[in-house]
């Protein structure tokens, strides 16, 4: 998917998007420099060019019941086969995995792991994870203090 041109407006727009995406698009365009009108057709642009992708709302985890978190690296035993494709989509299914990279080095995969305690994690990685039939090693590090999640991405690079 080639980039989008976007400007130092559009760059202001997802900025202050991503710090409060429940700001409403007058707020919006105040912070921004723009008339409302203007404003929501750059947002709309924006979301059809695929660099707003959505909205949501952060949890705070431990107050939602989910305070365990566990990164998980996991290596597979075949790389090129319909049974790798079958694993990603097992994986992506999971509703435990909030996040999911496949990556270089020691493993294949990367996933955060979000449940509500350590024998969740114990019940997900026995009876969910390590049925897939195509891994062959799994390590588990376990969060012991969220120092920084759901950052705002990083915008000086653009344009």
């Amino acid at each position: 998917m080639p980039k989008s041109t976007i400007d130092s407006i559009d760059r202001k727009i997802i900025a202050a998007l991503q710090a409060d995406g429940r700001l409403s698009n007058t707020q919006l365009a105040d912070a921004v420099g723009l008339s409302p009108s203007p404003c929501l057709r750059r947002v709309k642009r924006l979301e059809q060019d695929g660099l707003i992708e959505g909205y949501r709302a952060v949890l705070q985890r431990d107050r939602v019941g989910l305070g365990f978190t566990a990164f998980v690296q996991v290596k597979i035993a075949e790389h090129a086969d319909d049974r790798a494709d079958a694993l990603q989509d097992a994986i992506v299914a999971m509703p435990e995995v909030v996040a999911c990279h496949m990556v270089s080095g020691d493993s294949d995969y990367l996933l955060e792991v979000v449940v509500p305690d350590r024998e969740s994690y114990q019940a997900f990685l026995v009876g969910k994870l390590l049925e897939l039939p195509i891994i062959k090693e799994v390590r588990s590090n376990i969060a012991i203090q969220p120092l920084k999640t759901a950052a705002p991405l990083p915008l000086h690079h653009l344009g």
